[in-house]
């Protein structure tokens, strides 16, 4: 399994790495990360017997990043039109179904996860788009990818108290500390390319730990509520694309207000 892991994170290393710098390579990645997170998301909620409009929900969501790539945006809140628009449509097609029981639950969990995995992966996209977006990229998944792969190795070998076990009972608050300090020193690590002092890297570092934690946790309370182990298989050792993106989806748009906040 460990053999497996490290080959899979090898390769979507590689290909994260060349996606970063060559801006068509990064488009289609991040445009092909988001279909297969929502299939994986939808085939998931499947298992609950939910009737969701999976393949609509994908289209949808895809348009997404597309849109961002393109920089479609005819209103200053376009995304919320979009959610309006993609309302009325999901609407328009229970419509068609003619049928009145599990309206409410396929329509908001459809809509759900277009949110969750689409919109929210979005905000990779505008981090490197923005000036000094690569750097910007890359610090963004050293710290909250460190994280993850701290909680892990920390976790697996001394973790011993559990921090939720009713979300998730392989997670230890031994590996949630590691989790936080891999993070901080993550954010140290990228001091040059981010520019600010230590007390900032460390706050930033911490915070974006929680939240990808946070994120990590909710992805594991999906999966339990639709009693599967990973979201998809397509990782070798690793799981789904969704399992690997689950504390990205929370850091990155935090990260991107941020940095709108502070004006970088």
């Amino acid at each position: 399994m460990l053999s497996k892991r490290i080959v899979s994170s090898i390769i979507l290393i590689s290909i994260i790495a060349t996606a970063v710098f060559v801006r068509p390579v990064f488009n289609i990645a991040m445009v092909l990360f988001t279909a297969i997170g929502l299939y994986e998301f939808f085939s998931m909620i499947e298992k609950k017997q939910i009737n969701i409009y999976k393949y609509v929900g994908i289209g949808i969501g895809t348009l997404i990043p597309l849109s961002v790539i393109m920089r479609f945006e005819p209103t200053k809140s376009w995304e919320f039109l979009f959610m309006v628009l993609m309302l009325l449509f999901l609407f328009l097609m229970q419509f068609r179904r003619r049928q009145g029981s599990g309206v409410v639950v396929g329509i908001s969990t459809t809509i759900f996860g277009v949110l969750y995995v689409a919109w929210f992966f979005s905000f990779l996209i505008k981090i490197r788009y923005l000036d000094n977006g690569i750097n910007l990229f890359i610090a963004l998944l050293v710290i909250t990818k460190l994280g993850d792969i701290g909680a892990y190795l920390i976790g697996s070998r001394f973790g011993k108290t559990p921090f939720i076990p009713a979300i998730s009972p392989k997670k230890s608050v031994e590996g949630a500390i590691a989790g936080l300090i891999f993070s901080v020193l993550g954010a140290f690590a990228c001091r040059t390319i981010l520019g600010f002092n230590y007390l900032d890297l460390a706050l930033i570092g911490l915070g974006l730990g929680i939240i990808g934690q946070l994120g990590d946790l909710s992805e594991s309370l999906v999966k339990r509520d639709c009693q599967v182990k990973d979201s998809g298989n397509i990782l070798p050792g690793m799981g789904g694309i969704l399992d690997e993106i689950d504390s990205v989806l929370f850091t990155a748009p935090v990260f991107y207000f941020y940095l709108i906040i502070i004006g970088r």
